[in-house]
């Protein structure tokens, strides 16, 4: 893999736990290193942070958080100082306006000529009286970044739909495990006395809608109904297991389960659903060659779920998602090939290292037009 030759900064808002492993990738592709710079979440995020990187430089510094909704906004106001101990040959942004020290960065970076890449989900579809005016704030935020990489495709094509240039465009699929190590798992087919078993892994909250789960398995035809397995904690878990008990005696939950004891219930599962918002799950499920079944949310499962290994639905949509249960669990060949599928999109395209490769091509680009 090339490397970047230079040393990078990076800023995040956050450090979530799971794009560690991202960083710490990316840092062992930059010769010069890597220089992280994150506060902390607020406390109704319930976002759990790493607190260190192995490879990486990890700057952690207080966010002010201002208001909330759709009228927050967050500064961080040591950026500045950060940049000038760390003097970067290149920096990402998270390219969101609602962080209020980015054009500061900018400005930084400008002035010594160092290229200064955007980083996010794409831009939102304004509406309203304010529309107009939100719109023109986007596109001239966005146009002071050399590069944007975009998490999907179709935050891709929301820069694009502002007028960004094409050329500045690039997608690097959001990925948040690495390449599967060995090969395709196996999973046998079942005898017709055998009920087939779905999956659900994540932290147990309203949002995650595995009350809807339920009760769509409830509602299934009774010779395909699955056993449903549910792995995680959570705020939800009582009242979850209430509602099962009440229409759905076939759930089974775990609980918390992790290392060789997660990998035999991924191994004994035939199909992973995730039925509201969040997927962090996703590609792991994959990886054990695994269909899926997701609601749609920001775009970054449109790069992993298709037609050949899964199904998106509306998210909150009880019907939808009844139906993408009938049609996986009546046929169990269709199951394993789409499974295969699965495995060969985070084998081949969706993962840290093919994130990383992007993430060093865009940065010896920029470097090079210096």
């Amino acid at each position: 893999m090339k490397k970047f030759p230079g040393r990078l900064a990076l800023q995040q808002r956050v450090l979530p736990h799971y794009r560690a492993p991202f960083f710490d990738t990316l840092a062992s592709s930059c010769e010069g290193g890597l220089s992280l710079f994150a506060g902390e979440p607020r406390a109704v995020e319930h976002i759990s942070t790493a607190k260190s990187l192995r490879n990486a430089q990890y700057e952690t510094q207080k966010n002010i958080h201002l208001f909330k909704g759709s009228f927050y906004f967050c500064y961080q106001p040591n950026l500045i100082n950060w940049l000038s101990e760390t003097n970067p040959d290149a920096l990402i942004l998270e390219a969101n306006p609602r962080y209020l020290a980015t054009p500061s960065a900018i400005k930084w970076m400008r002035k010594r000529n160092r290229p200064i890449i955007g980083w996010g989900l794409g831009a939102p579809q304004h509406a309203g009286i304010l529309a107009g005016l939100q719109k023109k704030n986007w596109i001239r935020f966005l146009n002071k970044f050399d590069a944007l990489i975009a998490y999907s495709r179709r935050g891709a094509d929301d820069y694009a739909s502002l007028g960004i240039s094409k050329e500045k465009i690039f997608v690097a699929p959001n990925a948040v495990a690495h390449k599967p190590k060995g090969g395709l798992l196996t999973h046998p087919i079942r005898q017709d006395y055998e009920v087939l078993n779905a999956l659900f892994v994540g932290r147990l909250q309203e949002r995650k809608k595995i009350d809807n789960l339920l009760r769509a398995s409830a509602s299934l035809p009774k010779d395909i109904q699955p056993n449903l397995w549910i792995v995680g904690e959570g705020p939800a878990r009582r009242s979850l297991e209430a509602l099962a008990h009440k229409i759905y005696p076939n759930a089974r939950f775990f609980g918390e389960r992790h290392g060789a004891e997660l990998k035999h219930i991924w191994a004994e599962a035939d199909l992973f659903v995730l039925p509201g918002t969040g997927g962090l799950a996703v590609q792991e499920a994959m990886s054990y060659a695994l269909p899926v079944i997701v609601a749609r949310g920001d775009g970054t499962q449109d790069d992993l779920v298709r037609e050949a290994n899964g199904w998106q639905i509306k998210s909150n949509d009880l019907g939808a998602l009844k139906s993408a249960l009938t049609n996986a669990l009546q046929d169990q060949h269709r199951l394993r090939r789409m499974g295969a599928e699965s495995w060969r999109i985070v084998a081949e395209e969706v993962n840290i290292e093919k994130m990383v490769e992007v993430f060093v091509e865009v940065l010896r680009g920029k470097i090079a037009s210096v």
